[in-house]
């Protein structure tokens, strides 16, 4: 089994209160640890974001509507938090203000 850590970026628009597309998404034969997400504001306001896991045709929120101050960000995983994908499970973003937030998501993926 190969182990590779990789990041995944969302830096693209997004229309307020709109999902993005899924920043990583685990393929049939793989299995995916999420070790550390941050999502940046970018904006002079304060924004309020939310992570979901999409699993199975369910939607579950690792977070809802967490404010994120002017000039800051929300650290959602990481330290002794860890999420778990399986084959298909994907991971997706959205805030309430268009065009307002960067991600970063690091992750091992093991083939």
């Amino acid at each position: 089994m190969a182990n590779t850590f990789k990041n995944a970026v969302f830096n693209a628009s997004l229309a307020a209160d709109t999902d993005s597309g899924a920043l990583a998404t685990v393929a049939a034969n793989t299995q995916t640890t999420l070790i550390g997400m941050t999502i940046a504001n970018i904006t002079s306001g304060v924004v309020s974001v939310g992570v979901k896991l999409v699993s199975g045709g369910a939607d579950t929120w690792i977070v809802k509507d967490a404010p994120v101050p002017t000039g800051g960000s929300l650290v959602v995983l990481g330290g002794d938090q860890k999420v778990v994908l399986e084959a298909t499970d994907a991971i997706k973003i959205r805030s309430n203000t268009a065009d307002s937030i960067h991600a970063v998501l690091s992750y091992l993926e093991i083939t």
